[in-house]
Parts: structure tokens; sequence; C-alpha cells
């Protein structure tokens, strides 16, 4: 009965991931201790941050909440960082943690619209290098204005719709029908092998949609969040900020646009797969029998989606209220004016969503324990101790690697606070100063595409309803992201110090 239980356990242990995974995490957690207890926090500190993009890049193994949330668990109960250090990471994030539950549930609503819109785009551009410079240009000038988490939701939405249509109808379901469309077993095998290639088209769409967020949202005070903590602290305006970092941003913008249109031609890292014809004729017979059997009511939810989508431009763009609130009026405004009543098609909008909250409360743990142990303070001082001319670039390259493996909004954070500290004390002039932090908010925005941890929105891609429909993985995210961070990051760097 024992031995029973045991296996029962074990197998209940972080269900159906691999034995070799669940003995990796026991393994952490014992190995964890025993490094605290013997080197000390400061080595404990940095052997977590390991473990957890350990989890991450495992993400389709086992979703990061679990594995990661038992790491954090035992960091907590080893005083590696206290409850009280998490809630103040958290209340000081809350507008991000806002914007995930109430701004991804509206695109959610928004999804017709969208799904409509992008299947224009999608069937009436031929091109791949065109379409994919679209999505990459739409997306860093949406990412300029709104928020990159929300441009990130929808080109996912617009992807999931893309792929369920095709999945559905291939698998002989309907379309219009909620179905499985996660599981290939239904699907007839000679389809296949067009599957397989339309997941390698959505995969480097959704790529470059994603960088292009991280193009556009270096350049504006608004593009991302350490945009507004960095402008903030040098008291820059919106025309200010994008004049001070424009010889940065700008070079890198074009370059990243070229980068783009190179891979697709040179199909290279992933890159270049086209769209199916099969596919295409099913989207394009979808879209065709959509138009006709629109109904009035339908035709009118399409306006009211439209509409909350002008309000919902116009309140990000004059920042009317934070984005989180501005998304739950959204929600209000569509449900409100398209028959949607029911309790349960509203708390569909919140599945893809609520996960990733709660992993960003998990990651937000790590930061706290980053920020306990001091984790980077050694790394910040001695940037500062080098000769004036080496600082930008060299700060530019930490910011980078650091932005890389954790959280940018919390590097920006610290270096930000310490090069002020530094200029308040004397050390420094104005001019150097504004040097410093253009450095630290590029350096923070551009090379952290390294990763999936460096950017809110590569990591929202990655623990997103779609990644494992189109095979992303962390590794895939890795090496597709691998031209953008070089292009990207020694053009950044280069401009930091030498065109500033």
């Amino acid at each position: 009965m024992s031995g029973s239980m045991a296996q029962a356990f074990a197998q209940n242990f972080l269900g159906h991931s691999p034995r070799w995974y669940k003995a990796t995490i026991v393994g952490f957690l014992i190995l964890n201790a025993l490094v605290l207890f013997t080197v000390g926090p400061v080595a404990a500190g940095w052997l977590l941050v390991i473990e957890f993009i350990f989890t991450l890049a495992m993400a389709l193994k086992c979703y990061p909440l679990m594995p990661g949330g038992l790491l954090l668990v035992e960091a907590l109960l080893l005083k590696m960082t206290t409850p009280q250090a998490l809630y103040d990471e958290l209340a000081h994030n809350f507008p991000v943690i806002l914007l995930l539950m109430f701004m991804v549930a509206g695109i959610y609503f928004m999804k017709d619209l969208l799904l409509y819109l992008f299947s224009r785009l999608l069937l009436g551009v031929r091109s791949k290098a065109m379409l994919a410079l679209m999505f990459c240009f739409l997306s860093a000038f949406l990412s300029a204005f709104l928020d990159a988490l929300t441009v990130t939701a929808v080109i996912i939405s617009a992807a999931v719709g893309f792929y369920s249509v095709y999945h559905r109808v291939a698998s002989g379901n309907d379309p219009r029908q909620d179905s499985e469309f996660g599981d290939d077993q239904q699907l007839p095998k000679l389809h296949y092998e067009d599957l397989e290639q339309f997941r390698a088209f959505l995969r480097s769409l959704l790529m470059h949609g994603a960088v292009g967020t991280a193009l556009g949202g270096v350049c504006t005070l608004v593009g991302e969040p350490q945009n507004l903590l960095i402008g903030h602290e040098m008291g820059w305006h919106f025309g200010e900020f994008f004049q001070k970092v424009a010889p940065v941003s700008m070079p890198v913008l074009a370059a990243g646009l070229v980068t783009c249109v190179l891979l697709e031609k040179l199909r290279w890292f992933g890159y270049g797969t086209l769209l199916p014809d099969n596919v295409r004729a099913v989207l394009a017979n979808y879209a065709a029998e959509d138009n006709a059997e629109r109904t009035p009511r339908q035709r009118a939810a399409l306006l009211v989606q439209a509409g909350a989508a002008l309000v919902l431009i116009g309140c990000l763009a004059f920042h009317l209220a934070e984005v989180g609130l501005i998304g739950l009026m959204v929600i209000v405004l569509i449900t409100a004016f398209t028959g949607i009543t029911d309790e349960h098609r509203l708390g569909s909008a919140f599945k893809d969503a609520m996960p990733f909250t709660a992993l960003l409360v998990v990651f937000f743990a790590v930061v706290a324990v980053i920020h306990d142990q001091q984790l980077f303070a050694p790394l910040i001082h001695w940037v500062l101790t080098l000769p004036v001319e080496q600082q930008p670039g060299m700060l530019f390259i930490a910011n980078g690697v650091l932005s890389a493996i954790s959280d940018n909004v919390f590097v920006a954070t610290i270096y930000i606070t310490e090069v002020k500290q530094a200029f308040l004390a004397g050390h420094m002039s104005r001019e150097h100063f504004e040097t410093l932090a253009i450095a630290i908010n590029t350096g923070t925005n551009l090379p952290s595409v390294a990763t999936p941890n460096g950017q809110a929105a590569f990591l929202f891609l990655l623990t997103s309803a779609i990644a494992p429909l189109v095979r992303l993985s962390y590794g895939r995210m890795v090496w597709m992201a691998v031209p953008y961070t070089v292009v990207m990051g020694l053009l950044g760097w280069y401009a930091v110090s030498y065109w500033l």
C-alpha cells in the first residue's frame, strides 16, 4: 500500500512531465539549500536565477509556473527574500498585472475584427518578405504608442485564429464551432506536411512581430515601462525623449527592418517558409464564406469592435488611465453592445492571460531575490569606475547581458537609480548623465531580445496558447532571435559609444 501511494505521489508530481525533468527539479530544491548554507546567499541567488531560466527553457515539458513556483516558495522559506519584498515588487509592477488581467481579455473580444483585418493582410500580400516586413513595421509602430504586451496579444489572437480555422477544416470540423485544435490525432496524414509548413510560416511572423515590439518600444516614452521610468528620472517629455534616443533608436529600427527582409529572402534561422497553397485556399474560402454569411448582427458587432479599437488607441495615446483599466473599459463596451451577457463567455476571455499573470508574479519573486541579494551591484559599481568615454558602451553591454537573463524593467530601475545617485553626488556632468541614461534605456531594450527572459512580450509569446501549437519552444525562440540580437546589439552599442 505504501509503495503504491509513493508511486502515486511520484506520478502526480508535475503530472506528465518526463521523469528526468521531475528529478532535475527535485535536485534543484536540494542543491539550493546546500549552496545557501555552504557557499552563501549570493551564490544561491545566482543559482536560483539559472534554475528559473531552465524552467522557462523547458516550458513545453511543464508550464514554468509550477516548477518555478516551487523554487520561489523554497527561496521564501530559506529567507533569500521576504513576502514583503515580493509584495513590494508586485505593488510596484501592479500596472503590468492589471494590463495582463484586462487588456489581453479586451483583445480577446476583438478577435473577430482582428481575424478579419489580418486575413485581408495575409491573403492580400503574396510576397512573404513584404508580409514579414509589414508585420514587423506595424508591430514597431504600434509599440511606440501602445504597450508591447498589447501588441503581442493582438498578433497572438490573429495567429490562433488562423491556426484554428485551418486545423478544424483539415480535421473535418466546422471552423465556426468550438472544437479541439491542439490535437493532431484526428488530422488526416495528407495534411501533416501542410500543417508543419504552416506552423513554420506562423512562427516566423510571430517572431518578426515580437522583435518589432522591441524595435518600436525603445523609441518613445510610452513604448516600454522602463522608458517611462527613465524619462521620469530625467524629466524628459514625450518629444524630448524621442529626440534624445533617436541617434540610437532610428538606425537600429532601420537595420532591424532590413534584417527582417534579408532573413526571409535568405531563409536563415528558420525564416522564409511560405504559406502552403492548400492552407491559403482554406483561409480564403473561410474568409469568403464568412463575408457572404455575415448577418446584420455580426456586422454591427464588427463596427462595435472597430469603435472600441479606436477608443482604445485614443485612450492609450493620451494616457487617460492605466492601460489595464482601459482594457477593462474595452471589455465593458464590447460585451455590452454585442450581446455577450453570460458569465461563461466572459470567463473564456481570461483563461489565456491568467496563467501568464500568475507566472509573472513568480518572476517578480525572482526579481525580489536579485534585489535583496544585490546580485547586480558589483557589476554596476565596476562600470562606474571605468574611464568616462568607455562608460556608455560598457553600460549598454552590462544592461543588455543582465536584461537578457532578468527583467529589463528591474535592471533599468537599478542602473538609473545608481547613476542618478552618482550624478547628484557630483561625479558627472548633466550631459554625461543623459548619455548614460540613453545607454541604460537602449541597453535594456535592444540586446534583451536574445532570450524570452528579457522582454515581457517574448515571455508572453513563449507561454501563450499559440507557442505549443506552432512548436515555438524557448530554444527555437533564442535561435530565431540570434540575427536580430547581433544586428540590434552591435549597432546599438556602436551608436551609444560613438554617435551620442
